[in-house]
């Protein structure tokens, strides 16, 4: 059955995530949240933990490269093809603080053949945190049934 027949793109975006959140493991262990997928964008939320910040007292840059990669993530998967991250870059603007609600908001730029660029832009209280930018590679397999196709891990 092709499911993705009768979806609008935004539609497919929201079941691809769906379908990636129930095996994404790091994102919703640290307490992320999805708050809106749509075709090739995707805007995710995480709050600094005591667990999350460093030596300086402030959220570690790992952290805040991890939400802005998750939100790449589903980003780059919201087409119904699996993808992966090929390279990425991030620089960080100002400190997230411990409390601080991160938002990571990611927007396709380009998506030609096997290859897509996202950039994803991370704040908190409204105020630029840091600039990631994501390069993603498709890999065989999809999120969705579709004809000719299986759901492949």
């Amino acid at each position: 059955m092709n499911v993705t027949a009768t979806l609008s793109p935004d539609q497919i975006a929201r079941a691809c995530a769906d379908a990636m959140w129930a095996e994404d493991d790091a994102s919703s262990s640290l307490g992320m949240e999805i708050v809106d997928i749509r075709a090739g964008q995707a805007t995710l939320t995480m709050t600094v933990q005591p667990h999350m910040v460093n030596g300086q007292r402030i959220a570690h840059g790992g952290f805040i490269f991890l939400l802005a990669d998750s939100a790449f993530a589903f980003a780059c998967n919201s087409h119904n093809e699996r993808a992966v991250a090929a390279q990425c870059q991030i620089t960080f603007i100002k400190p997230g603080k411990l409390g601080d609600r991160l938002i990571a908001t990611a927007r396709e730029i380009s998506r030609s053949g096997r290859s897509g660029i996202y950039d994803i832009r991370v704040t908190a209280n409204d105020v630029v945190i840091a600039e990631f930018r994501g390069h993603s590679r498709t890999i065989p397999g999809t999120w969705l049934p579709g004809p000719g196709t299986a759901k492949e891990k």
